[in-house]
């Protein structure tokens, strides 16, 4: 019996649905954690650490950007040689010493500067470690967490191929919630209790995302690291500009394919030969000169190792038209926040709604969309398309583009009806400003776009990406929001610069935007986000989807076997 019970267990699949409660337990945790220690820190080292403004800013800027470039470290740790999960293991750790030493900071009185002085070297020094170490953190964590969920599922298995984009929506989900949670719950504690709480509970509770990830070890499905992928993929351009003067060759199936070769980084299915970019198929014509049992792969590479190369070069456009909706979706935490600053945000005669607030109601109508995607929009869509999954994510992002051009251009129209009530109530006594409520559609329209868009985009870097990159393809979600946001920066600075007058006027001014043309800002991006659209529907249209000869699972025998017709993913574009 006790050796039936351990082969049972040993042929149970792993992955699957009951790896979930580990994996969104842990994004839970983490993302709640993470939020938390971040949204509020700008008060932090100036009420605490007693920084400057504009030091407390760069600081707080410097940190942002080293955060964002740090996934792309992380991915390719975990594709070349780490894995996933002991990625997001280690990274986690990293992230719970830097945490706990910001903590320590917060509650130990000899560690921050007194009352009226600035902090100390030492003391800065502390800071500056431990924002360090959460940098590194959240570069493993970011990229990898999202790729390995969806890995739980075996897209050989008829009965898994579908989870995968069920699963990203309830991972952006659940994500939202926890930053809810964290806008609200942790800030009032940070601001109303004390930074020790403040600090120490999202410590906790990073602890504890941890403990649970590390937990459900014997349940996931490990896939195998492969190796670096930037080496392979300059092993490609260096093997195609080497034999740049062969002539192609008159047939595909004359090209270089070696299945052992590719077993480690092809254990789903291989890539196929596809027409675009033969200038790169040179890198598998065999010559004289290669031994094809033994290939040089800086001269000699397979059909799959090149297909490799063009899948990430078409997904370039796609991921570069990210930037724009990011740099839309960033105003909310700097312009529009300045409009709330200026509107009745009364609930009550007695409570304000906080102008920081007003991020609420993007996240709140970010998952009512998720969750009216998931439940009410995919089986219309289904019947009427005859896909499993409503739409693909084409359509899914331009959905998403859409949503969010009218955000802007809403937005426009708003200030100039705000900055009306609010030159009445300047001048007119008793003349109340504009309500908060007026800002409501902009930042629900905001979290609308980011549920198609941003959720869309995320799983088209995981499905079109190589099997074998999909932690690297995923740290391209991160660096497009980083790039988004040092756009919105360039864009400000140079708007700022170009519309200042001699008389003092300004589109953007320093002082009071009562004062200044912020409606015209917003409908500069506006008009950027509709050529960006039609930027992105042109490579949509003619996008190549990553052709892919599967393995499946037959349901006969639990053996896989090659699909002898080539599926060429979601090609119903």
């Amino acid at each position: 019996m006790e050796e039936e019970r351990e082969t049972k267990t040993q042929q149970r699949p792993k992955g699957g649905l009951v790896t979930m409660p580990f994996i969104f337990a842990n994004e839970a945790c983490e993302k709640l954690a993470v939020v938390g220690f971040q949204t509020n820190m700008i008060t932090y080292l100036t009420q605490q650490l007693h920084m400057p403004l504009t030091k407390a800013a760069n600081t707080l800027t410097n940190f942002g950007g080293t955060a964002s470039l740090t996934p792309l470290l992380g991915a390719f740790v975990s594709d070349a040689f780490a894995g996933k999960f002991w990625t997001v293991t280690i990274a986690s750790l990293i992230y719970q010493i830097g945490m706990i030493s910001l903590t320590t900071s917060a509650i130990v009185p000899s560690l921050r500067p007194a009352q009226g002085q600035e902090a100390s070297g030492g003391q800065l020094a502390i800071l500056y470690i431990s924002l360090l170490l959460t940098a590194l953190g959240s570069g493993g964590i970011r990229p990898c967490v999202a790729a390995f969920g969806a890995e739980q599922f075996d897209e050989s298995d008829p009965k898994q191929k579908n989870s995968t984009w069920k699963y990203f929506n309830w991972y952006y989900f659940v994500m939202g919630v926890s930053i809810l949670l964290a806008v609200t719950v942790v800030v009032y504690i940070q601001d109303d209790i004390g930074w020790g709480w403040g600090l120490g509970i999202p410590t906790f509770v990073m602890f504890l995302s941890i403990v649970t990830f590390v937990f459900g070890y014997p349940l996931y499905r490990h896939v195998n690291p492969a190796g670096s992928p930037f080496t392979r993929l300059v092993q490609v351009c260096v093997a195609a500009y080497g034999k740049r003067k062969v002539p192609m060759v008159s047939d595909a199936r004359l090209l270089y394919e070696n299945e052992e070769l590719d077993d480690s980084i092809a254990s789903a299915g291989k890539l196929i030969h596809t027409k675009q970019m033969r200038f790169l198929d040179k890198a598998a014509i065999v010559t004289e000169e290669d031994n094809p049992k033994a290939p040089n792969l800086w001269r000699l590479n397979t059909v799959h190792r090149v297909e490799e190369l063009k899948s990430v070069i078409r997904m370039g456009p796609i991921w570069a038209s990210g930037i724009i909706l990011i740099t839309a979706y960033a105003q909310q935490s700097t312009f529009s926040l300045q409009q709330a600053k200026t509107m009745d945000r009364h609930l009550t005669k007695s409570f304000q709604l906080p102008a920081a607030s007003m991020s609420v109601f993007t996240i709140t109508s970010m998952l009512t969309t998720v969750v009216f995607y998931d439940r009410l929009f995919i089986p219309m869509a289904r019947r009427l398309t005859g896909l499993d999954r409503g739409i693909n994510f084409l359509h899914r992002m331009g959905i998403g583009f859409a949503i969010s051009t009218l955000a802007t251009l809403v937005a426009g129209f708003v200030e100039i009806k705000r900055k009306h009530h609010a030159m009445q109530a300047h001048t007119i006594p008793g003349h109340k400003p504009l309500s908060f409520v007026w800002l409501v559609p902009q930042y629900g329209l905001h979290g609308m776009a980011e549920a198609f868009m941003s959720i869309g985009h995320l799983e088209f870097f995981y499905d079109q990406a190589p099997e074998s990159m999909r932690s690297t393809a995923t740290a391209l979600f991160w660096t497009s929001i980083s790039l988004g946001n040092y756009l919105s920066t360039f864009l400000v600075t140079v708007v700022h610069k170009v519309t200042a007058r001699k008389d003092g006027s300004n589109w953007l001014p320093d002082d009071d935007i009562n004062k200044g043309k912020l409606e015209y800002f917003y409908w500069l991006i506006t008009g950027l986000q509709v050529l960006n659209f039609v930027y992105y529907v042109l490579c949509a249209k003619f996008y190549t989807f990553k052709p892919v000869q599967l393995l499946v699972k037959d349901n006969g025998d639990g053996q896989m076997k090659k699909n002898e017709e080539v599926e060429l993913v979601y090609n119903q574009v």
